[in-house]
């Protein structure tokens, strides 16, 4: 199958989240691999998505597994070669799906060659390479600055008696976009993919790019305003304003470089917005004007309490004010966060609910690998913990493993069918083994048979990929909204356990998706039972 030239094919499009290390492993070493994900393409064809997003499996010392990158032009030897994938790339076009890969340029590793070069001297090629400062009078950090990770965002170096900055790990070290040089060498990697077939790329931490070049300390963020979205609530990281070490404005004449890249090859990319206190107004920074990226994936909704319909109904009439042209990238899971069957607590009728919703919303929609099962956060002893996050912050965070457990595709195999080794990277827990991709395929009871369908039931209606909408409407529980352009679509979710009545706009409407549950209309108004929905279509 040969995909059409689209440049906007990224605009209501499904992405699908693959986490390399748990989603095949065709070797036997217990970690998933490039080789494996091409195995497994079927499924994600299957399942309905338009594109698949590869969490990064460049060069690294795995330190922060893969997000702290010591060759951006490599395939660690881990998840296989170049010509893997390449492979990897041919298959996924055959089967209608575009390929995203995920570019960690805010830092590298430690062991990557420019910073080698940049802490042996203060006057070498490289010396300014990344983000070095002087320590104040009294030997201390030159800012307040905290990583994310815990602690100072600064660490010594003695080799240049100088601190650098890391946003995460010590050994994950902050490039200096200020150096021109720097964003032509990043640039050029990403030339690199393109050439290689890539479709777009997701833009890791894209507002900590640059920092404050007059070192500034961040103000205090009052209590009343702190929230748990981009750190856990134990991590001091929260009780700061975030202003001069991260979304500055120098950030949109990079963005612009970075789309000017793109543009030949009808590339898109996904921009992650990591600040919870204008994650907002970032997004519509850096998705104006159609010169910078194309969407952003901002964390509203997968924050750690359930959304309500109030809350829904105040995220996008946040959007419309700050935001009324930028392209969200919706998603309640990833590697990053605890799976949200889980942390919101929700049963078999929620889960089916909260697909609906999101697949309604106007933007795209990312899915990530296990939630089309239900999967539920995997409970990891700590002598298992793999996550250094976790490990800092156990047992009040318990870091991201229990999110990137391996993939099951079998019930009946002691690894999930993931992998023929005796042992995995992380365990594979009973709870998953029943929810296998080959218990649920062909039952249409099964939640992987309603994702199938809800899928191509978007697929079906293009006005829930590409239309407007219009405000949410917010009664008790129930969210409502149009979804209009050629003809109208009408959308009312019930995001509670009651049972409630929800108002029908006037107009010759005819229920659809009641095979996948969806109530009918009675006259003006529809009777939802708790966590059901209603979509009707006009004429």
């Amino acid at each position: 199958m040969t995909l059409k030239k689209d440049p906007d094919w990224w605009r209501g499009a499904v992405i699908y989240q693959i986490y390399p290390r748990s989603f095949q492993d065709s070797n036997g070493d217990g970690i998933g691999d490039l080789p494996g994900i091409t195995q497994r393409l079927d499924h994600v064809a299957a399942l309905g998505a338009d594109a698949i997003w590869i969490s990064p499996f460049f060069r690294s010392p795995m330190k922060d597994f893969g997000y702290d990158v010591s060759d951006y032009c490599d395939v660690d030897p881990m998840f296989g070669t170049l010509a893997d994938f390449d492979a990897l790339v041919a298959r996924a076009h055959d089967l209608g799906l575009r390929v995203m890969i995920d570019l960690v340029l805010s830092h590298t590793s430690d062991l990557h060659p420019w910073f080698a070069e940049s802490r042996r001297s203060r006057q070498g090629p490289k010396s300014d390479w990344y983000v070095w400062a002087d320590p104040k009078p009294d030997g201390t950090p030159p800012t307040n600055w905290l990583s994310i990770f815990g602690g100072s965002a600064w660490q010594w170096d003695a080799r240049r008696e100088q601190y650098y900055l890391h946003n995460f790990l010590t050994s994950q070290p902050d490039l200096n976009f200020h150096n021109p040089e720097v964003q032509e060498a990043l640039l050029d990697a990403t030339r690199f993919w393109l050439e290689r077939g890539v479709d777009g790329f997701r833009l890791d931490t894209i507002n900590f790019y640059f920092h404050d070049r007059y070192l500034r300390d961040n103000p205090a963020l009052p209590p009343e305003d702190r929230n748990d979205r981009t750190a856990p609530k134990v991590n001091p990281y929260n009780h700061q304003m975030h202003l001069f070490d991260k979304s500055r404005p120098e950030n949109l004449e990079f963005l612009q470089k970075f789309r000017a890249v793109l543009a030949p090859y009808g590339a898109a990319a996904v921009g992650e917005v990591g600040d919870s206190e204008r994650g907002l107004q970032i997004m519509a920074e850096y998705t104006s004007g159609g010169d910078k990226v194309q969407m952003c994936y901002p964390f509203e909704l997968l924050q750690p309490a359930r959304v309500t319909a109030a809350e829904l109904k105040t995220t996008f009439d946040q959007l419309a004010a700050e935001a009324p042209d930028a392209w969200p990238c919706w998603s309640y899971s990833n590697h990053d966060t605890v799976r949200h069957i889980t942390r919101w607590g929700l049963d078999d009728r929620a889960v089916r609910c909260y697909l609906m919703l999101l697949l309604a919303l106007r933007g795209s929609v990312c899915l990530y690998q296990g939630e089309e099962l239900g999967l539920p956060e995997a409970e990891i002893a700590f002598e298992e913990l793999q996550d250094p996050y976790g490990i800092e912050f156990w047992p009040e965070f318990k870091g991201r493993d229990g999110a990137r457990t391996p993939m099951v595709w079998q019930t009946d195999n002691a690894q999930g069918g993931f992998s023929s080794a005796a042992k995995c990277w992380l365990p594979v827990t009973a709870p998953h083994l029943a929810l296998s991709v080959a218990a649920q395929a062909g039952r249409a009871e099964s939640l992987l048979e309603y994702y199938r369908a809800a899928l191509a039931f978007r697929r079906a209606h293009p006005l829930l990929a590409g239309g407007e909408m219009s405000p949410v409407t917010a009664e008790g529980d129930v969210a409502s909204f149009l979804r209009q352009g050629e003809g109208r679509l009408f959308c009312a979710f019930n995001l509670g356990p009651a049972e409630a009545r929800v108002a029908v706009p006037p107009g010759n409407w005819r229920a659809l998706a009641q095979d996948l549950g969806g109530a009918a209309p009675e006259g003006g108004s529809a009777m939802l039972p708790g966590w059901g929905f209603v979509i009707l279509g006009e004429g």
